[in-house]
């Protein structure tokens, strides 16, 4: 007789609407202890590393919202993440919204207690700074690689005088921190307007492997997706996904936007592609609802989430039968 699973579950929307209940991601349970959670769903709703429009802040909870509209099933890969892995919303990331610095800690600190319990996270921003602190908080132990969906490089180094932390400078951060291989990172969509015309230096230098937007549109998404996946290799990796990759036309809200990028269902296709990689986390960032009313933004941002939880859920129930 098969036993039924005991992981958490999604309030089933064929019994409770969409509408009712409490906004949790995916409609989880809401748990506070890391342990009981094999890929615990995290907001981090702060928004101090801005430089422009500021709002992602708001972002956790509009794609918490959102995310009612996922099911159980992925329609193309057949992954019932939920089957695979015990998945909770793990609620917030204790932050500071006056004190750019003490935020940075108290985001690694808590990181650093649900990579000690073992669970992998998958979080929604908040600006694209909170990356660094994540990464402060799971890979201490190691360098790891990255596939990066984003406008923009965020290699920078310094931004008004000499403060070293912004959305704009994460990455060159966590490679001087020792915390990202640069030779295990692909961008994928770069693109807009610059500073200065060594503004891709460091990223370049390093070796970091950047494909920007107008390479992705000659060589396409198969091509995309196997650069990605001779990059990273079978190392550990992350996914870090800022919504401004994607064209405006699909996601409005957000605090940078740049016109030109791809779609939605490019999007979608390049991460589907990945499946099978060596993954240890993955974020959701830059959805900044207060400039999308509409809740599109929020949409893309709970879908692509999804999409990650899935990826993840896979790579765990395939590094437990090695």
């Amino acid at each position: 007789m098969t036993r039924p699973n005991s992981n958490p579950q999604p309030v089933d929307a064929v019994l409770v609407p969409r509408f009712g209940a409490i906004p949790t991601f995916m409609r989880l349970p809401h748990l506070t202890d890391p342990a009981a959670v094999d890929i615990a769903l995290i907001g981090v709703p702060w928004d101090g590393g801005t430089t422009n429009r500021a709002g992602a802040r708001h972002g956790p909870r509009e794609i918490r919202n959102m995310s009612s509209f996922m099911r159980k099933v992925h329609h193309v890969s057949r992954i019932a993440p939920y089957e695979l892995a015990r998945v909770a919303d793990l609620g917030d990331a204790p932050v500071n919204p006056i004190d750019l610095m003490d935020a940075l800690q108290r985001i690694e600190s808590f990181y650093a207690k649900v990579h000690a319990a073992g669970a992998v996270p998958l979080s929604a921003g908040g600006d694209h700074l909170i990356t660094l602190p994540i990464f402060r908080g799971i890979a201490r132990e190691r360098p790891v690689g990255m596939i990066h969906f984003d406008a923009h490089s965020d290699t920078n180094d310094r931004y008004f005088g000499d403060n070293l932390y912004t959305h704009g400078t994460p990455f060159r951060r966590a490679v001087e921190e020792g915390l990202l291989d640069p030779k295990r990172v692909v961008q994928i969509g770069i693109r807009g307007s610059i500073y200065s015309a060594d503004d891709m230096a460091f990223a370049e230098s390093s070796g970091m492997r950047v494909i920007y937007m107008e390479e992705f549109a000659r060589i396409g998404v198969e091509k995309v997706i196997a650069e990605a996946r001779r990059v990273v290799g079978d190392g550990p990796t992350y996914i870090s996904f800022d919504v401004d990759g994607i064209d405006p036309a699909f996601t409005p809200g957000t605090g940078t936007p740049e016109i030109g990028g791809y779609n939605t269902l490019e999007a979608q296709t390049v991460l589907r592609g990945l499946q099978g990689l060596d993954l240890i986390g993955g974020d959701v960032v830059e959805v900044s609802p207060p400039f999308d009313p509409s809740g599109n933004t929020a949409l893309v941002g709970a879908t692509l989430m999804f999409e990650i939880l899935c990826l993840l859920a896979d790579s765990l129930s395939r590094r437990r039968q090695r």
